[in-house]
């Protein structure tokens, strides 16, 4: 098999966890990096630059929620996928992931026909938006930077946040639908509900600190001047 040209670490405290993923994943054409807890996998993320980053939740020396939220906060780790290999499957465990950057969740025990299913889906999701800067009122949008400016500051957004914002300000006063939403910034193949757009509308909202996002209840979303 042709390689694929991508990294990705693999983060887990078991051996035999960290064995599996990186042999199914090498197979596939990947280039794999491991790490055996959560410091270890941010020593290893600033050395190798992963395009993807895979995160067991409970692990030691910081959890995979702690080393997700610390990556996100620094601009070199906004474009790169991240991962959680987790047990839990309550809703508010998938919440708070989504909160601090997460792109999927892939349950354990782990299929490694839907590791390699979710991790190829993920990058096939990666296509460069259309290359033309949009202004909206006081908000420019640069898609090829992937910065967000507002009168002259810019404003740091995690992927998914910035490719949301990005479809609604192609055409301001246009209501998304949330399937339309769903299908064009997480595809068809990652199942996420609704809470999650709810989730990353909120999170923009905060950072952009303007109201320019309308809320039409219970149809979608849209952008406003």
């Amino acid at each position: 098999m042709e390689p694929k040209g991508k990294k990705i670490l693999i983060a887990d405290d078991e051996p035999d966890i960290l064995e599996i993923l990186s042999y199914n994943l090498t197979r596939e054409g990947y280039e794999t990096i491991t790490a055996k807890d959560g410091e270890d996998a941010i020593q290893k993320a600033r050395l190798y630059k992963p395009d993807l980053i895979m995160l067991d939740v409970m692990m030691p020396n910081k959890n995979g929620m702690e080393v997700c939220k610390l990556l996100r906060t620094q601009p070199v780790y906004q474009d790169t996928l991240i991962i959680f290999l987790t047990a839990l499957s309550d809703e508010t465990s998938h919440i708070k992931g989504l909160e601090y950057g997460a792109d999927d969740f892939i349950s354990k025990p782990v299929s490694p026909k839907i590791l390699v299913s979710k991790v190829n889906a993920l990058f096939r999701r990666i296509q460069k938006p259309d290359d033309k800067t949009i202004q909206t009122g006081s908000i420019i949008i640069d898609p090829v930077k992937f910065v967000v400016t507002i009168n002259g500051q810019d404003i740091v957004l995690a992927k998914k946040e910035f490719e949301l914002l990005h479809l609604l300000a192609t055409k301001p006063g246009r209501v998304f639908l949330r399937n339309e939403i769903l299908s064009q910034i997480w595809g068809t193949e990652v199942i996420v509900g609704d809470r999650t757009i709810d989730v990353h509308i909120r999170k923009i909202r905060q950072k952009l600190g303007i109201d320019c996002i309308t809320t039409v209840k219970g149809v979608g979303y849209k952008m406003v001047v």
